[in-house]
């Protein structure tokens, strides 16, 4: 049977087939001709390979990449989903095939730009973009940024900056159950929050054969619909569950004659695998990269003499002096010997004092990543086609049994009453010092001993309410999002006893800002001001608390908050923060200082004591700041959406002005005292409706295809800022086609 291909109005492709493979074949194929370059570029950074057509910034994403093996773990997750899951490799495989033939003739004007040719999907391939996509979700690194302030601040300065950090994705989501509607039937509603990407991270479609008939969110480059799906009588929806699910530890390594050792929690040193990769850069020379992975996992920092040749080690870990490695003409490196800085210079800094805080000197630093799909073989790809298969929320509930990461709080509801709240993903069990901080990997009780139990919840009042706050997933993680998107939502829900679809809308483009009380609790407090700053403190007294885009106000207290964090960072109590450990760059989001400030501006300015800092004064200069030199505009004028893009358009295109803040349910999220330009936000917008799925509605911020100059690039955009949505289209009768494959 032939495959036809549909398109609604605002390019949004339907697909029907006779079989699930030739469904996925085909879902491939349209995924190449709307968003080839997307793919190609997805592919690439999964492999490490995208500086060869990118250049130099690409390349500490490649380094990583490499060192973490995302490639060769999914290779194996493919080997063992042949084995455990025939039928779903197959069907992967047809998605493959698919994406391949749509990649011969793909004619996408960055392929010209760069010089690139499309290379060959293999079966492994969606896996590894699944995977490259989610490696950093669950922000292992902030691991590194608590280590640096317990360092520096002692340990009970890390619950000060706990909190929703600069490299997490974090979503809303909220089903409204049948008591609750005007029809008697649940709705489930929703944004993913992630970087807003150019093309979009997810892709609008529909599948349709003899076994199933979905609506939903796709990721390009992954068959199926895994996160926000719609079946006619099923719907599911996902929310980040903030859960800790990756393990750093530091390692000790030694050279050999052989290669390459580790020391194990039993004292016996283990060979590690090593071997070199060559990293091709566009316009630059070939890095070659060294890759060596441990019992534990790959070593993604420093290695057997540290970062760059530094043995400081920024872990503040004691322990023995390193044995001499068989072979090794140095012979051993002890702690207070002439490799520890014995013949510095006079006034230098001493190794283990106040610029060497962190542990004896000679240990160099070597961190390895362990993560689950690594240890286990399995990305969690059986529950794709079980997903699409469901008819009842108890399918679901099975599919996403199992599921491997990231770990999720899904919700669903059927036509038949039935909802669903609950944790999906693999958490190993470990000890709490392995979710908090780096571990030895050399001593005992850091191991992993199993998986924990996901865990469920209810309804509350017919409502159930994630906003990555402490929910169902609390015994999983460690830091969590605010609970003021929670909480809004929760309130506005309250307000009316029946609800639909349609006025879902009104949640999705809130914009009260609940975080801004500390700041102007504060601002209440002072006196003395000139007259302009007190005016300007009166003015924002009376302020909404909204961040609309064309709001004075809003941009009047985003100017003053940004000052505030920029002097609470600049204090000489910070100053050991300011300047982060010489770790790859890719980590470096979670280790700047003054987005950390930002982001945790409440619990700074509401903690008893900040370490001698006078924050009042610090207000009071902030406030006086602004008051001398306000901004001259709206919100929106500053707070504009900056998309990422792996290659910058020859023709730039216009920053539109956004409505929205963080801690907003519009979180539209810049960086608090650095730029309130926003590259984070709602990725997708989605209402599904259990009473009739042709009431659904959805939008992306751009468009259905990833090709510029298309009609259906940047379409949706217009909608997307003003809060509208598109109509979820299911009757074929009103669906053009456009071919047949």
């Amino acid at each position: 049977m032939t495959v036809g291909i549909y398109r609604d109005a605002w390019g949004i492709p339907h697909l029907r087939a006779g079989s699930a493979a030739e469904l996925a074949r085909a879902q491939g194929l349209v995924t190449a001709r709307d968003r080839a370059w997307q793919l190609e570029v997805e592919r690439h950074r999964a492999q490490g390979t995208s500086a060869s057509f990118l250049g130099g910034s690409a390349l500490a994403w490649d380094r990583f990449a490499r060192r973490a093996r995302l490639d060769d773990t999914a290779r194996r997750c493919f080997a063992d989903l042949e084995r455990r899951d025939p039928g779903t490799a197959r069907w992967v495989r047809a998605y493959v095939d698919g994406v391949n033939e749509g990649l011969a003739d793909a004619g996408a004007p960055e392929f010209a730009r760069t010089g690139l040719t499309p290379g060959r999907w293999e079966p492994w391939t969606p896996l590894g973009v699944w995977l490259a996509t989610h490696i950093l979700f669950a922000g292992f690194p902030a691991k590194l940024w608590r280590e640096q302030v317990a360092a520096h601040l002692g340990e009970d300065a890390v619950g000060l900056f706990a909190t929703d950090g600069p490299g997490t994705s974090g979503s809303n989501g909220w089903l409204v159950g049948g008591g609750r509607t005007v029809t008697g039937r649940a709705v489930i509603a929703g944004d993913p929050h992630r970087w807003i990407e150019d093309p979009g991270v997810y892709q609008q479609i529909h599948l349709s054969c003899p076994e199933f008939d979905v609506v939903g969110l796709a990721v390009p480059g992954v068959p199926g619909i895994a996160h926000f799906g719609h079946t006619g009588t099923v719907a599911w929806a996902i929310t980040n569950a903030m859960a800790d699910y990756q393990d750093l530890y530091r390692e000790r390594l030694r050279r050999t004659g052989a290669g390459v050792e580790a020391l194990g929690p039993d004292g016996v040193w283990r060979r590690a695998s090593r071997h070199t990769e060559t990293i091709e850069v566009a316009g630059e020379e070939p890095v070659e990269v060294e890759v060596i992975e441990t019992d534990r996992g790959p070593l993604i920092i420093g290695g057997p003499e540290g970062i760059d040749g530094d043995p400081a080690d920024p872990a503040r870990e004691d322990g023995p002096p390193e044995p001499a490695a068989p072979g090794d003409p140095a012979g051993p490196r002890e702690p207070g010997g002439d490799l520890a800085g014995a013949d510095a210079p006079a006034g230098s800094p001493r190794p283990g004092g106040p610029d060497h805080p962190a542990g004896p000197p000679g240990v160099p630093v070597a961190v390895s990543l362990r993560y689950p799909p690594r240890v286990t073989g399995d990305l969690g790809f059986s529950a794709l086609l079980p997903l699409l298969r469901a008819r009842h929320v108890g399918d679901v509930d099975r599919a996403f049994d199992r599921w491997a990461e990231p770990v999720n709080v899904v919700q669903a509801a059927d036509t038949e009453g039935g909802v669903l709240h609950r944790v999906a993903g693999r958490v190993p069990l470990r000890a709490q010092a392995n979710r908090l901080r780096l571990v030895p990997a050399w001593e005992p009780g850091h191991e992993w001993r199993g998986w924990d139990v996901s865990p469920r919840a209810g309804l509350t009042d017919g409502i159930a309410v994630m906003a990555n706050q402490r929910g169902p997933a609390e015994p999983l993680g460690v830091e969590f999002a605010p609970p003021h998107r929670a909480d809004r939502i929760t309130a506005l829900l309250a307000g009316k006893e029946r609800w639909s679809a349609a006025d879902m809308p009104a949640l999705h483009t809130d914009t009260h800002l609940a975080s801004a009380s500390p700041l102007l609790d504060r601002l209440d407090a002072l006196d003395g001001l000139t007259p302009e700053a007190a005016a300007l403190r009166d003015r924002l007294q009376r302020w909404d608390r909204r961040m609309d885009a064309g709001s004075a106000d809003a941009a009047l207290y985003a100017a003053v908050r940004g000052a505030v964090v920029r002097r609470l960072a600049a204090h000489p109590a910070f100053a050991a923060l300011t300047t982060p450990p010489a770790y790859p760059e890719v980590f470096q989001p979670w280790l700047a200082l003054v987005p950390r400030v930002g982001f945790a501006l409440e619990h700074l300015l509401r903690a008893g004591d900040l370490y001698g800092i006078d924050r009042p004064a610090a207000v009071r200069a902030a406030i006086e700041e602004v008051a001398l030199r306000p901004p001259a505009g709206v919100w929106g004028d500053t707070h504009r959406l900056t998309p990422w893009r792996a290659l910058e358009p020859e023709q730039p295109y216009d920053e539109p002005g956004l409505s929205g803040d963080h801690d907003c349910v519009l979180c539209t999220s810049g960086v608090p005292g650095l730029t309130d330009r926003a590259a984070r936000g709602p990725a997708a917008r989605y209402v599904w409706d259990l009473a009739r799925r042709e009431d659904s509605r959805w939008v992306v911020p751009l468009g259905a295809s990833g090709v510029p100059g298309s009609p259906h690039h940047r379409d949706q955009l217009p909608l997307w800022l003003a809060g509208d949505l598109v109509p979820v289209v299911t009757d074929w009768s009103l669906l053009k086609k456009e071919t047949d494959v």
